[in-house]
């Protein structure tokens, strides 16, 4: 029974901990959606020439872009220590219930 508790307490874990980086990738998401939109329209009606407004939209296009791919190394590293962290609990859990089957086991022999 308590192994069934624990199992269940770190599935619980997982799941809470996908369903937080899930709702922070989307907003993460909709904000440099929100801002690339943003500002494609502010450039493309700015009173500049075309080949220079082109410029400014692929530049920023850029910075997004690398912004995106930071935010998400971020989200994924976090993921990865959590995992990581449940791996080393669960490999404890294992580890004990070794010792008490081992001692159960001398306690039967005995």
């Amino acid at each position: 029974m308590i192994k069934k508790g624990r199992v269940s307490h770190k599935q619980n874990d997982l799941n809470s901990l996908n369903k937080n980086t899930m709702k922070s990738a989307k907003v993460i998401f909709g904000i440099l959606i929100g801002i690339a939109g943003g500002t494609l329209l502010g450039l493309l009606f700015a009173p500049d020439k075309g080949s220079t407004t082109r410029k400014r939209i692929l530049d920023k296009g850029e910075d997004y872009a690398e912004g995106l791919k930071n935010k998400l190394e971020g989200v994924l590293d976090a993921v990865a220590d959590k995992y990581d962290t449940t791996w080393q609990n669960a490999q404890v859990g294992i580890n004990d219930g070794k010792e008490k089957m081992k001692a159960i086991k001398e306690d039967l022999k005995a």
